[in-house]
């Protein structure tokens, strides 16, 4: 076969075709994944909403979003084992703190866990287990309505992590996001006698 001469439309048009042909196995590797991704997306999220609710079998009956005092995305999962809430702080230690909590319907909470983090392995990462029931911070079966969240340090009842002030502080004002979106949505629905309750900074 005969080389091309080294000209710049050679060039040009051997490169063209090179970036065409990675495009294409790019897009066609993209929708090979999407499926499964958007699938094993599903999955986590069936588990965290079971998890955080102590159920097995949660079924989601209605979805929605509303928007925080900072315009955050809150989605509020509907189920018939109760209500899950996804809510985020963006001030933690390490940035954006995303959890899913489950409340009971008057507004308790029945667990929650840590969705996305980017907190100090050892230290703010703690926050998946150091809230949880039996832990030294536990906030299983408070009602953030009864009276907010915070920590000790600034005057309510939740032990701190030890040295992660400022992921705890981030944790606690995602839960009561949650609970305020929780709230807002009962009363909606009429399905409980909480008092909706305007986020705080």
């Amino acid at each position: 076969m005969k080389k091309l001469p080294s000209t710049l439309p050679n060039m040009l048009c051997v490169l063209t075709l090179i970036s065409v042909i990675a495009a294409g196995a790019l897009a066609y590797v993209n929708q090979l994944t999407a499926g499964p991704i958007e699938q094993n997306k599903a999955r986590t999220l069936a588990e965290g909403i079971n998890r955080v609710l102590g159920a097995n079998d949660a079924a989601v009956q209605e979805t929605s979003t509303v928007q925080d005092a900072n315009d955050n995305d809150v989605v509020i999962y509907m189920t018939n084992k109760g209500v899950a809430v996804q809510a985020i702080d963006p001030n933690g230690f390490g940035g954006t703190l995303k959890v899913l909590v489950g409340f009971d319907d008057k507004g308790t909470i029945k667990g929650y866990t840590v969705l996305e983090h980017a907190e100090t392995p050892g230290l703010g990462a703690k926050a998946d287990q150091w809230f949880q029931q039996g832990e030294k911070g536990d906030i299983i079966g408070k009602n953030p309505g009864q009276k907010e969240l915070t920590v000790s340090k600034d005057g309510g009842d939740v032990d701190a992590i030890t040295a992660s002030t400022i992921t705890s502080r981030a944790f606690l004002r995602a839960v009561n996001v949650a609970f305020h979106a929780y709230a807002g949505a009962s009363a909606t629905d009429g399905q409980t006698g909480a008092t909706p309750h305007q986020p705080q900074n």
